[in-house]
């Protein structure tokens, strides 16, 4: 009985200290659901996280202005290289990336909007306790408000305002810690050798987090 009360408070205890600013994942990947407010856009995304090597790689299917896109891109940040890939026509446009590597994770500057439990307490296995965080935008543009999971910090959600979209919502789902394919994160064969485009943007998650300061 004394060891059950223990225990008890042990976990009274735990459950009180506040939560804090997490993530830092070095090796992820999952999936994502983006939509906006106005309802101009959607994006069905998979993405590829290294933090170590500061590449990534996302695969994306969306509707824009009710025209369908499919994109591949890969980022390698330490060579200031993004790779637009068709491996369906195995052809691959290399772009110039003028934007700074953005580490996953709740900002040390975040402030905790609250603490939740999604689904129910009545039972084990039943709900998962969340903390949503609001933070500033890079540049101070906005603010944004992200969840994630009180244990390991994985994403649930992230929203924020944009000034072309109104509201824009994340929705994270089948997180993996590491990385199935590393593969993945390096340019096909036929990629390499591309030639360097300026004039070109990409439409969807791109155009909104891998813009020119």
């Amino acid at each position: 009985m004394k060891i059950f009360v223990a225990l008890a408070c042990l976990l009274a205890g735990c459950l009180a200290q506040r939560p804090h600013p997490c993530g830092k994942f070095k090796l992820t990947q999952f999936s994502f659901l983006q939509s906006t407010q106005n309802e101009k856009l959607w994006v069905y995304a998979k993405y590829l996280y290294d933090a170590l090597g500061q590449r990534m790689r996302l695969f994306e299917f969306g509707n824009l202005d009710n025209q369908t896109f499919t994109y591949d891109f890969l980022l390698l940040y330490k060579e200031h290289v993004m790779y637009e890939i068709n491996h369906h026509n195995r052809t691959c446009k290399k772009i110039p990336l003028k934007v700074d590597f953005q580490p996953l994770g709740i900002s040390k500057d975040a402030s905790l909007l609250g603490q939740v439990i999604v689904g129910s307490s009545s039972g084990p296995g039943q709900g998962l306790l969340v903390n949503t965080w609001i933070g500033d935008l890079p540049n101070k543009e906005g603010k944004y408000m992200s969840t994630v999971t009180e244990f390991g910090c994985i994403p649930v959600s992230v929203a924020f305002q944009t000034k072309q979209y109104g509201w824009m919502v994340f929705s994270y789902f089948n997180n993996i810690i590491g990385i199935s394919d590393p593969g993945l994160l390096n340019p096909p064969s036929f990629c390499p050798g591309a030639d360097a485009s300026t004039d070109e943007e990409p439409i969807g998650f791109f155009s909104l987090f891998h813009r020119k300061n």
